[in-house]
């Protein structure tokens, strides 16, 4: 099959896009919320931070998405559901109330469902959550899978280290990946994995007799004790791997290679297809065909799909990209104009992230629209000198453009102190728009001597049908060539990566208030 990467709701691209008993193994990392306490979510009471947890807050909330879903598993639309999973969830609404925890197992059931579906016989599941809802993630996998022939393998605890410090509790250093199979098919793979034997272990037991196997009488069994002095001691579910550090982090939710690299190792051969349908920032599909693996990957955002990409290319280079299926992404302007004019409010900046990133080739970085951007939906840097950086900044129109959105534009500029304002629109500017824009006058890059309108307009048009990128200064060997004397042509820049951008933003967020956490734990008896 041709690895494919969908962008759209992985419940639509489950139900309508992928086949019965077609997938060797899927792993999950659905997105929750860990900083809202145990008894908030238990009892659905009290404020959150919302600075917080706002991730969690725009995602999982009891609105109408979650009513319909949690009416559709409890009627069995279409006979999907089995009397266990009905019965739970009728009974943790009783319990939970209809809430933001509701809601996100409401969601996780659905795709549960699915996800069994197109599992083969022979198929691994693997779930990654944290301690505060994988108790209830449980018994749901439990209704979905058990009920129908499958079997609860392990809740792997994938232990880390982090900075923490002084509180009334222990310091919470792990999550939980819930390892099922959707049946006990004696075919189904399944590679023994070793860990080294720690120092600490040899000292007190001495060689590795001590982790030779032994029948009912006692009676050692030398096939496997041969098996495993030769190869060390079978892979347990403790998991000791480091996080990805946050200097290092494509996505703040970043797995890393090895955790992942495990898992596809222990339950696939080459060849077979893995599917994660929450890929982010793309591990899962990286490591996939990296170890020679069929692969598909889902994301509801672009952000995470333009990043995707970016390591897909980075790693194999631009050609390769062309061999992967890409699916759900607008190529004409009828799936443009469905983008953006999705209904659900959780996708509204989607058609936003599609537009800046497409024009910038996944280059800028989309801001979130929590009311401080005043207007700004994007940034994107590029070198004015050898030593200095200047920015461009996006505004995104999808409807009712008008000529105050240049002046406004013009605005942000001047307060931004930006250089460029670049206006992406849906629908073609007026001509009083395009003089408005002009007045705004020329940048004249100071090392190309290149001349930029100041504030620019482009339409989705342009970018679909002519294949318009932004062109910038943004490359420093340019820049020398630039000082060399070479040609224009020579001086059509590509922009810097999108993940080095991504990267900026990710540290002023996580970085700062790491070293801030290990000044206090340094400062203090612990």
């Amino acid at each position: 099959m041709k690895n494919t990467l969908f962008y759209g709701d992985n419940l639509e691209v489950l139900r309508s896009r992928i086949d019965d008993e077609s997938v060797d193994l899927c792993y999950v990392d659905p997105p929750f919320n860990s900083k809202r306490t145990y008894n908030q979510i238990y009892n659905n009471i009290g404020q959150e931070d919302r600075a917080q947890a706002q991730a969690f807050v725009d995602t999982w909330i009891w609105d109408t998405p979650a009513s319909h879903g949690y009416h559709e598993i409890t009627s069995n639309r279409e006979g999907r559901f089995s009397e266990p999973t009905i019965e739970l969830l009728k009974g943790l609404r009783n319990v939970l109330k209809e809430g933001p925890l509701l809601a996100y197992l409401v969601s996780i059931t659905l795709r549960a469902v699915e996800i069994q579906r197109v599992l083969r016989s022979t198929g691994s599941f693997f779930l990654h959550c944290d301690p505060t809802a994988s108790h209830y993630l449980k018994l749901i996998l439990d209704g979905v899978f058990c009920s129908k022939g499958g079997d609860f393998k392990n809740g792997v605890i994938w232990h880390y280290r982090k900075w923490g410090v002084r509180q009334k509790q222990f310091v919470s250093n792990h999550d939980t990946i819930l390892f099922y199979t959707k049946s006990n098919d004696p075919s189904r793979e399944f590679k023994q994995l070793f860990m080294d034997r720690a120092p600490s272990t040899l000292k007190r037991f001495g060689n590795s007799k001590i982790i030779s196997g032994h029948d009912a009488s006692g009676k050692r069994l030398p096939s496997q004790m041969d098996a495993e002095e030769s190869e060390g001691v079978p892979m347990d579910d403790v998991w000791d791997i480091g996080r990805v550090p946050p200097i290092k982090q494509l996505f703040p939710t970043q797995k890393p290679d090895s955790l992942l690299e495990r898992i596809i190792d222990a339950t696939t051969r080459e060849g077979d297809v893995v599917l994660d349908a929450y890929c982010g920032c793309g591990t899962t599909v990286v490591l996939a065909e990296r170890m020679k693996r069929s692969w598909i990957g889902i994301d509801i955002t672009y952000q995470a799909i333009s990043v995707i990409l970016f390591r897909l290319e980075q790693e194999w280079g631009k050609g390769h990209i062309e061999t992967i299926s890409l699916d759900g992404i607008p190529k004409d302007m009828k799936s443009a104009l469905a983008l953006a004019n999705k209904q659900d409010d959780r996708l509204r900046k989607e058609f936003e992230k599609w537009a800046i990133l497409t024009y910038t080739d996944n280059a800028a970085v989309v801001r979130d629209k929590k009311g401080a951007d005043r207007g700004v939906d994007g940034v994107a840097y590029f070198y004015a000198t050898k030593d200095e950086t200047a920015k461009a900044i996006f505004q995104v129109k999808s409807g009712g453009v008008k000529r105050s959105d240049v002046a406004t534009l013009a605005g942000d500029l001047q307060r931004e102190s930006a250089a460029i304002g670049i206006l992406l629109t849906l629908e073609p500017p007026s001509r009083n728009m395009m003089l408005e824009a002009k007045s705004a006058g020329p940048y004249i890059h100071p090392l190309s001597g290149r001349s930029h309108d100041k504030i620019q307009i482009v339409t989705v048009e342009d970018i679909i049908e002519s294949g318009k990128r932004l062109e910038l200064p943004l490359n420093i060997e340019v820049l020398r060539a630039a000082q060399r004397g070479k040609s224009a042509k020579q001086m059509e820049l590509k922009l810097r990566p999108a993940v080095s951008a991504v990267k900026d933003e990710i540290l002023k967020k996580q970085v700062q208030p790491a070293r801030d956490n290990k000044r206090a734990v340094k400062s203090r008896t612990v």
